[in-house]
């Protein structure tokens, strides 16, 4: 059953499914990416007979109607395609259900993998030739080459010998998605050449077009013609004909002429390269393919593309007349339009709107540019924006904040843009005035420009006709007459005649020859009893009215005027006199509303009277001799009095007054005149009425902007605004109002500004950690060059774009010195070949200096750390007769396992081997005699030869570069007769290793170790669980203990830079070991045992213990590497008591922790308190809680141990070791008991009854101790010297105590003398400091220098060696220049964009400026110190009842513009606006 395709299938289809079954049983190497998006196939009929039997059932998809009606099964699945990369095919059967023959296909293809392949891949026919390099052919072995392109056969496997040039025919068929020519997408599939179009699909059609788009319509490129003609008068060597840039396709080029072609190249990152084109052929220049003719009388350059840089085609000039030139290509467009994303929605929730817009992008360098670049080819159409809803689902009752975008205050929507109305076409009675309304756009640097006027058809066009003028012209309005101004006979009677305009207001306009008359003659029906006067009788109170005195005021205007200023008092009481008044020349400014003086020179017009004629009454007396009644009479013929209207009102609202105009009116001529001539004594009275009574409205009222929040690169100016009103206009004080009282639209109190790119600069992060915690360590930072874009964008660039130096990336830290400690030497051989012997090293006290260098110190300074152990034993092996070395191999039976990555590891082949992936591994043949070159080496049972990422060398080993899955398998070596076998498998690979048996029974040799197939894959399950206890072991206390050994022993290679290890890189077990694991019922335990002792081995090899004497009590601690610089909290060690002989009774010592009671005297009794940590910890002890008082009976040892001499009872209590640094601090406790009974307290060492010189005695009097004087002053300054002390064995009192014989004292004698000042006689001496300079990047980092050198005490300049070990005093600090004292100014905070609802915010300014002088600099300078914050919410309050139409949100302006007011969730978010529409 398995056959039955074999056997079916007509003979012209067996070798292509065989062929097609091998390669897909083997598979490629490599990911697998099938492109199953293909729907084109192809259908093959193999045969009529052909029923395909070995496709399950379950892979079948259900049967077509067509399929049942021919009796076809449902085609199967699709099989795997026959390549991972560069286009393959996969193939899909069917059977026929009947046992006659069925029409139609039985298999059909379709294409798939059509993805580029690596250029490590190469050309998949060259790897079908190379496959048969293993095969002999006519009995060699050959390297075979492809021979492409075969006009007759495409789609056979020839292949041509590297050696011989023979060519072959190796197989009929190449494997399916072969190509079929090396230029062209048709691929080989069952041996025959099929269409693939360049859609990849089989059967196609589809071409590129000239631009390299697969069914373009040659848009995105556009054809360049031209020619050049050769100039040999101007004298060059060479010119250039045409410059072809980067992405062009279809080059052809033809030089006529004498002279010759040649070619430079450029590439996107700026490297040159030049070709000469010497003769016919094919060249290549920057992966670019060149086809290059030469003829006598032409050369033809052609070049299909795409160009891989820009190309410059030269021509080198020869004698001879000039060339011709004409050349032709395909240009790609490098900028196009590309269509954003839709800006984010202008509110989170409850309904918005989004745009989105369009940017010029170039192709080359993936940046985006601006617009000029896409405008300069025609071809480029730029997209329309789209407007669309967003975030309609309602907002939820905790969320009301809307968050301004950045579009809507620095890319606004396009806009009808308005020019000034045109002046009405009549002042009164109905007109008409237009203006231009255009569609404009603004784009990110700020500028307008017009543009198609469906970009602001989301909002209605504004009007560009409006009526104007439409209310009633001027008329005449006569006041009421006043009354008569005699109370008998005849007089005359005044009225106000007014010009009122459609407001009611007196404005002037009105036609004067249709003026009624102000004054006429009245007749009073009482007779007057005295005779008729030429004048009429005034009354004595004519026509009151409470009045003041007001003259005709002029308004000033925006153009230079003359104003005059109200007159003075007549200069005489009586008879006639002169009034004065100033005249001045002013202009309102109308941006500030105030009035500014200017010369008279700059006013046009006539400049009004300054003087002017009074007369009050008629003097008595001599002092009017003349009578003025002829006078008078004259001038009352010609000129009379008349009002003229009212003066302007004198407020604006909030009520004014204003008065009756009085003109002196000439008769005749009805022009007014000089006062001088009007009678003034018949001047009417003064009229005063109410004006503007109306309140003030309510207005907007803005500040100045402030200054701009960035330089560059999108910045912000924000002003105040605020809705006020004045309470009456005689009052300078303004009442603030609600939002709502004012008009709309409010004055933005935000706007853009500063919208192009920044310059490139640098941009530096934090530095990083130092790598050392003492001695000189290197902390590192980047710095990286960006560039903010006008769209506020942050752009990365090239180190090269930013123009100033890059700041430092490196500096030194952590320059104090490091604590004191034991140095190690590696561990030396071991004393004997063979049996037990010994291994000895070397420790000194060392300490490393700021500089990072170590050096030698006095070994007391390293008193209180433990000194390592010295000797260690070492064992081999018994001794035994050495055997004669023969041919036979040597291998160890061992499982090696990876435990952690190296860098290379070396394997001996025998036994088994667990690595990890990526490994470089090197395998050797375990061979002493025999000829390394001669080794055979087999994988599997076949010969092995050299791959890309293994090799086999001249010595005979095998080097595979990295471990790849493949890799896994047996491999054996052969030297000569004996072979031995590796079983290498790769970590985390589940896949079992499998030979078939006739290998197998191949691989084993006679007399031989024997390779067993039950084997293969013994070990992968006990494997497995080791490498899972890896983690607790690593997370493990026992685990960092084998690791602190390690670096404990590498302390000295850190000196020269090399790291330390952490840990075995392989594990090396044997296998009878495993095998009792295995069969063993406590494989678990044993397992964790034999991985402790595996590691305790590596751990144990060439390291240091810090405890010699207590290495096996406390396993924990015996390989702590007091070495280390990583922090450690102080611990203190525990110790129980050792069992076995107890010590002398003259002395008793205990480690803290243990409770001591003593029931006999004893000379002295120490607490022993052993310390780890780093920084090393003090200690320090206490009794019951308390500080101890020491004296020359209780002390301290320089290991940190307390010392009591003489135990007594009043010594009894808790006595506490606290060991601190600056990580923490650990206490123990140890409680003291004495016991010992009254009587004679000898010293223990010594009978009671021996003869000495001095008597003994009892008490506390008879205490033998050392006693020590202060040390003596040291014998040298500098360079080492000694002190003394006296050290005296007293007993009694301290008061009188008294010398006796050492030998009564217990301990060691303290030392009575030591070396002091042994620094040399040298000292660091230093220059003044430099000045401070540096870039001001905040306060106190500006930095300044000094010279520093070492000198002795002559003054002479020395050798810095000599001041190595004294502290050397800092070259460079931080200062402070007057130029960096640079801080954050914060303005005051803009009313709130919102009253109510939870979205309002408020901004205000926020500037970099110089501390003294104020002046605003970049906000970088600042940066220094947080940014304060220049946004904050605002009005978080409800808005009010749920029943008031408010706005609830910034943009329902918008909602009205875009007609989005039906909608229910703008209609409440919007209710105020929205009531309007």
């Amino acid at each position: 059953m398995p056959h039955c395709w074999e056997e079916k299938i007509s003979k012209g289809q067996t070798n292509f499914l065989v062929q097609s079954y091998r390669f897909l049983s083997k598979g490629p190497v490599g990911s697998v990416g099938i492109n199953l998006s293909q729907e084109q196939v192809l259908h093959i009929n193999v045969t009529d007979e052909t029923s395909l039997c070995g496709v399950s059932e379950s892979s079948r998809t259900a049967r077509s109607e067509e399929d049942r009606d021919t009796l076809w099964d449902a085609w199967g699945s699709w099989s795997e395609c026959s390549r991972t990369c560069g286009g393959g095919a996969s193939y899909s059967l069917r059977r026929c259900l009947s046992s006659k023959s069925c029409e139609g296909q039985n298999i059909k293809y379709r294409t798939c993998s059509n993805v580029d392949c690596p250029p490590e891949a190469g050309d998949f026919r060259a790897q079908q030739c190379s496959a048969h390099a293993d095969v002999r052919y006519q009995g060699r072995y050959h390297e075979w080459l492809p021979v492409s392109n075969d006009p007759e056969n495409p789609c056979a496997l020839k292949c041509r010998s590297r050696a011989s040039g023979l060519v072959a025919e190796l197989a009929p068929k190449v494997l399916d998605g072969t190509r079929c020519y090396t230029e062209s997408l048709d691929m080989c599939i069952s041996g025959a050449c099929q269409i693939v179009g360049c859609d990849h699909e089989l059967g196609s059609t589809a071409k590129e077009d000239n631009c390299g788009v697969c069914n373009g319509d040659g848009s995105s490129c556009r054809l360049v013609r031209g020619h050049y003609k050769s100039q040999h008068a101007s004298g060059k060597t060479d010119d250039t004909v045409v410059s072809i840039p980067y992405q062009s396709r279809h080059v052809r080029l033809v030089l006529k002429g004498p002279d010759h072609l040649y070619v430079e190249s450029r590439t996107l990152q700026g490297v040159k390269s030049d070709l000469s084109l010497d003769t016919s052929g094919q060249y290549h220049l920057e992966n670019t393919t060149i086809d290059f003719q030469k003829l006598s009388d032409k050369e033809v350059l052609r070049i299909t593309g795409p160009l891989a840089a820009d190309f410059t085609v030269k021509v080198q000039f020869s004698s001879g007349a000039d060339s011709v030139a004409q050349f032709i290509y395909y240009q790609p467009i490098g900028h196009r339009w590309r269509e954003t994303d839709f800006f984010p929605c202008s509110v989170t929730c409850g309904g918005g709107y989004q745009l989105t817009s369009a940017e010029c992008f170039d192709l080359r360098t993936g940046r985006v540019v601006v617009d000029q670049y896409c405008h300069y080819y025609p071809e480029n159409v730029k997209p329309k924006p789209k407007l669309q809803e967003c975030n309609m689902e309602p907002c939820m009752a905790s969320d009301g904040y809307k968050q301004i975008m950045p579009y809507d205050l620095y890319h606004p929507l396009p806009r009808w843009e308005n020019s000034p109305w045109t002046a009405c076409s009549t002042s009164c009675g109905g007109g008409v005035q237009s203006r231009s309304v255009t569609c404009v756009e603004e784009d990110m640097q700020g500028n307008i420009t017009p543009t198609e006027e469906w970009k602001c058809l989301y909002s209605p066009k504004t009007a560009i006709l409006q009526p104007c003028n439409a209310f009633d012209c001027p008329t005449w309005h006569a006041q009421d007459w006043s009354p008569c101004t005699v109370t008998c006979g005849q007089g005359l009677r005044y009225r106000v005649v007014l010009c009122i305009d459609h407001r009611g207001l007196h404005a002037g306009g009105c036609n004067p020859t249709t003026k009624p008359h102000i004054k006429e003659e009245c007749l009073v029906t009482v007779p007057c009893f005295r005779a008729i006067d030429t004048l009429p009788v005034e009354a004595k109170e004519p026509w009151q009215k409470q009045a003041i005195e007001l003259e005709e005021e002029m308004s000033v205007t925006e153009e230079p005027t003359f104003i005059p200023g109200p007159w003075e008092s007549c200069s005489r009481s009586c008879g006639a006199g002169v009034q004065r008044r100033t005249v001045k020349c002013q202009v309102l400014l109308s941006f500030s509303q105030t009035v500014a003086d200017l010369p008279e020179d700059e006013c046009e017009g006539v400049k009004p009277a300054q003087t002017q004629g009074c007369y009050r009454t008629p003097c008595s007396g001599a002092e009017d001799h003349e009578d003025p009644t002829e006078e008078t009479s004259e001038r009352e013929e010609l000129h009379d009095w008349e009002y003229e209207g009212f003066t302007e009102c004198s407020q604006s609202c909030g009520r004014g007054i204003q008065e009756a105009i009085v003109i002196c009116l000439n008769k005749q001529t009805r022009e007014t005149t000089e006062e001088s001539l009007c009678e003034f004594s018949r001047r009417p009275p003064q009229l005063l009425q109410d004006c503007n009574t109306q309140p003030c409205p309510s207005r907007w009222d803005t500040g100045e902007w402030s200054s701009c929040s960035a330089t560059c690169g999108v910045g912000l100016m924000t002003r105040s605004v605020a809705c006020t009103r004045r309470p009456s206009m005689g009052s300078n004080l303004t009442e603030v109002l609600r939002p709502e009282d004012c008009p709309s639209p409010k004055p933005s109190p935000v706007q853009a500004c500063n919208r192009f790119d920044c310059p490139p600069m640098w941009e530096t992060r934090d530095w990083g950690k130092c790598s050392q915690t003492c001695g000189g360590g290197v902390q590192r930072r980047q710095a990286l060059c960006k560039q903010r874009l006008a769209d506020g964008s942050i752009l990365d660039l090239p180190e090269t774009f930013c123009p100033s130096k890059r700041p430092m990336t490196q500096q030194t830290c952590a320059r104090q010195d490091c604590p004191a400690m034991w140095v190690t030497t590696e561990w030396s051989q071991c004393s004997v070949s063979c049996g037990t012997g010994v291994q000895r090293l070397q420790a000194v006290c060392r300490k490393q200096g700021e500089d990072g260098r170590y050096r030698t110190i006095h070994h007391t300074n390293c008193s209180q750390i433990a000194h390592p152990n010295s000797v260690r034993p070492c064992s081999f092996s018994l001794c035994e007769n050495s055997i004669k070395p023969g041919p036979a191999n040597q291998p160890p039976k061992k499982v090696n396992i990876q435990w952690r990555k190296g860098k290379k590891l070396q394997l001996l082949v025998g036994g088994f081997a667990y690595m990890l992936p990526w490994t470089p591994v090197v395998l050797r043949c375990p061979t002493q005699r025999f000829h390394k070159g001669n080794i055979q080496w087999l994988k599997d049972g076949k010969p092995l030869f050299s791959l890309t990422h293994l090799s086999i060398t001249s010595l005979g080993f095998v080097k595979i570069y990295h471990l790849l899955p493949s890799d896994a398998g047996v491999y054996t070596c052969l030297d000569g007769q004996t072979r031995e076998h590796l079983v290498l498998k790769i970590i985390g690979r589940k896949q079992k290793l499998s030979l078939p048996e006739a290998a197998v029974s191949k691989l084993n040799g006679p007399g031989q170790t024997k390779l067993h197939i039950s084997l293969l894959n013994h070990y992968d399950n006990i494997v497995e669980r080791i490498l899972e206890l890896k983690g607790s072991l690593q997370d493990g206390k026992h685990f960092d203990k084998l690791h602190l050994s390690e670096k404990n022993r590498s302390t000295l290679e850190d000196e020269s830079g090399r790291s330390k290890r952490s840990g075995p890189v392989v594990l090396i077990v044997d296998s009878h070991k495993l095998d009792e694991i295995i069969h063993s019922q406590s494989g678990e335990e044993q397992l964790a045992h034999l991985l402790n002792e595996l590691t305790k081995k590596h751990s144990e090899s060439n390291e240091s213990t810090l405890y010699p004497e207590t290495a096996t009590q406390i396993p924990l601690y015996q390989n702590v590497n007091v070495h280390t610089l990583r922090p450690r909290r102080p611990v203190i060690i525990q110790q129980p008591q050792r069992p076995g002989a107890a010590p002398p009774a003259a002395e008793k010592t205990v480690h803290v922790g243990q409770p001591v009671l003593l029931q006999k005297p004893i000379a002295s009794l120490e607490l022993k308190c052993n310390t780890l940590g780093n920084p090393p910890p003090i200690v320090k002890w206490t009794r019951n809680g308390k500080g101890l008082n020491y004296n020359g009976r209780i002390f301290t040892l320089s290991t940190g141990s307390l010392k009591i001499l003489l135990p007594s009872k009043q010594d009894e209590g808790l006595y506490t070791c606290t060991a601190r640094n600056r990580l923490g601090a650990a206490t123990l406790s140890s409680w003291l008991k004495v016991n010992v009974g009254k009587g004679k307290s000898c010293a223990h060492g010594h009978t009671c009854n021996s003869s000495h010189v001095e008597p003994l005695c009892t008490g506390q009097a008879c205490s033998f101790r050392w006693q020590v004087e202060p040390w003596s002053q040291c014998s040298a300054a500098c360079g080492g010297g000694s002190q003394h002390r006296r050290v005296r064995c007293v007993t009694g009192p301290d008061d009188r105590a008294r010398e006796v014989g050492s030998h009564h004292c217990s301990g060691r004698s303290p030392p009575n003398t030591r070396l002091c000042n042994m620094l040399p006689c040298a000292r660091w001496a230093t220059t003044p400091w430099g000045q401070c300079h540096g870039q001001c990047v905040g306060s106190s980092l500006a930095t300044q220098h000094r010279h520093v050198y070492c000198q002795n005490t002559s003054g002479t300049k020395v050798s810095f060696r000599l001041c190595t070990g004294l502290q050397r005093p800092i070259s460079v600090k931080n200062c402070s220049t007057d130029a960096c004292a640079l801080q954050w100014r914060i303005g005051p905070w803009t009313q709130c964009t919102a009253s109510c609802g939870r979205h309002g915010f408020q901004s205000r300014l926020v500037s970099c400026v110089h501390r003294r002088t104020g002046k605003t600099t970049r906000e970088h300078h600042c940066m220094w110190r947080p940014r304060p914050s220049s946004w904050q919410r605002c009005n978080v309050l409800s808005c009010g009842r749920a029943g008031e139409c408010l706005d609830s949100t910034r943009y329902c302006d918008k909602v009205r513009q875009l007609e989005l007011c039906p909608l229910p969730q703008f209609k409440s978010r919007c209710c105020h606006s929205c009531r309007k529409t």
